[in-house]
């Protein structure tokens, strides 16, 4: 593009903005001729797809702001009525990051500008009360504004159907080719009311769901410390405990209120190295049973557990994964249990031996929560889904809840999750997982790694001999394609892909030790974890990271 086209393309974008404060960002922009950025910022627009928009937030198309987001509703609004929905009800949730109000706002206008009827969460709430509310108030549609674990200065739009779940092809590419038919934001009406911002009602009955998903008469005494890691999950898990009538939390303080910045983590993810150091210090303060941290958006949720030795441990996602799955079969739960590729063989397992239908999907609840008669549903990156009949979707809210049953359960017996853990290793195996995770700034750094594995597939890996090798682009019997490596190999499993929502190159680990007895267990984590380290360190030469 010439400069002057580009300025060109600046100054009508610029003209079209309805938001003063990135209209004041793009002309400083345009006035001092800052051709990089301008560049950056003009080179496209932001895609959407199956995880609907996210992005840094700014001024042009390939940027977070209100434009874009009106014309992502508009697309919405259309693909709606295109599928006979000419007045039905779309709900619509937020969190509390930067312009996340504004964006509910703008949706609601659009869709009520386009006939529809829209309805407002009444503030910043946990994204699965808006999947809750979807169902719940029989809506053809959902949007979560959300840039969920996201760097504070990202934002997202995430849109779910009528069936509560998140949106999976063809309607992704659907709704984007109406995005592309509009031209001019002045010809996407926008009225100022004729909305409903929703009072408690909603969040009321999702806390009412809540209770069910706890046994009725079980202990309720694990005491824990909790962070919503300046995310918006505070009141409504303080709301849930105490409806259960668990301990009331400890909070962290530090990370109790919404804070769009995320002033005391690099990252707002609690698998994120120092996201949960705050919460460890509140934990040698005041020696709960377990540590509870949900992400910004509260639809993930992490735990960790005190060590023989006076530390603290994060269990991993497939570790929460295989407890919760195995306090429901104790609890008598039928249907069918599921998890993503990425996740821990161990969960097929446990459904095995409890003669419980099991699937295997691509990664994302969008697709998990597709599973027909689902049960329970998790993925290893700390989400799980519980109550699929009330949330068909990841909730951090309910997950916490039950592992905190769970915790209680086992104090009254005198035992802890990390027992269990040892418990479910010597039935069924040691499963250990790890994660080689590349965070790029240059995206083509990713293409490459994934071009080198497929052009020069790696034969072995720590040793052991690749007895199959898959490029998920094909697809297989079971599962639709995607951009994706899958290695088996005796005893382990890898899988590589690019992440679907932030710059980073993926890769699954999992090598599987047989455990005869408790007392094996050492020698057996000691195996595993020199495998997994092997594997890893091949597994990055192999791909050139």
């Amino acid at each position: 593009m010439h400069d002057d086209e580009l300025i060109a393309r600046a100054k009508a974008w610029l003209a079209e903005d309805p938001d003063a404060d990135t209209r004041e960002e793009l002309a400083k922009l345009i006035d001092t001729r800052a051709l990089p950025e301008l560049t950056t910022r003009f080179s496209g627009t932001l895609q959407f797809g199956t995880a609907g928009l996210r992005g840094e937030l700014g001024a042009g198309p390939m940027r977070m702001n209100r434009a874009i987001v009106i014309r992502a509703a508009a697309g919405l609004a259309a693909y709606l009525k295109a599928k006979g929905h000419t007045d039905g009800l779309v709900v619509i949730g937020y969190d509390a990051r930067h312009k996340s109000a504004d964006f509910a706002e703008d949706t609601a206008a659009v869709m009520t500008g386009a006939g529809l009827r829209a309805a407002v969460l009444p503030r910043p709430l946990p994204t699965p009360v808006l999947a809750f509310a979807i169902r719940h108030l029989g809506a053809v549609a959902g949007v979560e504004v959300t840039a969920s674990h996201n760097p504070p200065r990202d934002n997202g739009y995430k849109v779910y159907l009528g069936d509560g779940s998140q949106i999976v092809p063809p309607a992704d590419a659907e709704i984007a080719a109406e995005i592309d038919a509009i031209r001019a934001l002045a010809d996407v009406p926008r009225p100022t009311a004729g909305w409903e911002t929703l009072d408690d009602t909603v969040l009321n009955a999702y806390l009412a769901r809540t209770d069910a998903v706890l046994a009725p008469d079980s202990p309720r005494t694990a005491r824990t410390v909790y962070t919503p890691m300046h995310g918006v999950g505070r009141d409504t898990l303080l709301a849930a405990f105490a409806r259960a009538g668990f301990p009331t939390p400890e909070l962290v303080a530090e990370q109790a209120d919404p804070d769009p910045e995320f002033p005391t983590v690099a990252f707002p993810n609690p698998e994120e190295p120092g996201a949960m150091d705050l919460a460890f210090a509140k934990a040698r303060e005041t020696n709960p049973d377990l540590i509870i941290a949900n992400d910004p958006d509260a639809d993930r949720c992490a735990v960790a557990v005190p060590t023989v030795d006076d530390g603290w441990r994060m269990l991993r996602g497939d570790e929460v994964g295989a407890l919760l799955a195995t306090h429901l079969v104790r609890r008598g739960a039928r249907g069918t249990f599921a998890e993503s590729i990425v996740s821990s063989s161990l969960l097929g397992r446990i459904a095995e031996k409890a003669n419980l239908p099991y699937e295997e999907t691509l990664t994302g609840f969008k697709w998990i929560a597709r599973v027909e008669g689902l049960r329970y549903g998790y993925e290893e990156a700390l989400g799980y889904c519980v109550d699929p009949e009330g949330v068909r979707d990841k909730d951090g809210i309910t997950a916490a809840l039950l592992v905190t049953e769970l915790a209680s359960e086992l104090k009254a017996e005198g035992r802890t999750l990390l027992d269990l853990l040892d418990d479910l290793a010597v039935e069924h195996g040691l499963h250990a997982t790890d994660q080689l995770s590349v965070r790029v700034e240059d995206l083509s750094v990713i293409a490459n790694a994934m071009s080198r594995l497929r052009e020069q597939p790696p034969t072995h890996l720590a040793g052991l001999p690749i007895t199959r090798a898959e490029d998920l682009t094909k697809g297989t019997e079971t599962l639709p394609p995607t951009d994706g490596l899958r290695y088996t190999l005796d005893g382990a499993r890898v899988i590589v892909r690019p992440s679907g929502t932030e710059p980073k190159l993926k890769c699954y680990l999992e090598v599987v030790v047989p455990v005869p007895t408790h007392p094996d267990l050492t020698a057996a984590r000691a195996k595993a974890t020199d495998l997994l380290e092997t594997i890893k360190r091949d597994l990055s030469t192999a791909a050139g990271i």
